[in-house]
């Protein structure tokens, strides 16, 4: 079983920059592959970013694309997600999860089995 907290969610201005971070705590962390989710307000949650447990593979939904980056560090049981270039529609509360078996329905809720509580992420001028 895993459990996972989120962090680095803030306040910052339209074009800016932010690095959430996802800490695991369990055992083996790096059998499994991890995603991260957002939910604005009123809105459905939706699949950002997913990367394998072996790194090889990272996955982003095209709104991200070419702006946010996911990465782990599979001994600090950390996942990552650099987000740049940021848009007020980017404002969220975003959250990580783990799967043992994303793949290929690497951005369906279903094919996670943990969550995180999530961190705000508010883009305003």
């Amino acid at each position: 079983q895993l459990q996972l907290v989120e962090s680095g969610g803030g306040l910052v201005q339209p074009g800016g920059s932010l690095r959430l971070s996802c800490a695991a705590s369990g055992r083996a962390f790096s059998s499994y592959s991890m995603g991260w989710f957002r939910q604005a307000p009123g809105k459905e949650r939706e699949f950002v970013a997913a990367i394998s447990w072996s790194t090889r593979g990272t996955y982003y939904a095209d709104s991200v694309k070419g702006r946010f980056t996911i990465s782990r560090d599979n001994p600090k049981n950390t996942v990552y997600l650099q987000m740049n270039s940021l848009k007020p529609e980017d404002a969220a509360v975003y959250s990580c999860a783990a799967g043992r078996q994303i793949f290929p329905t690497w951005d369906s809720l279903t094919s996670y089995d943990y969550w995180g509580q999530g961190t705000q992420v508010t883009v305003s001028s």
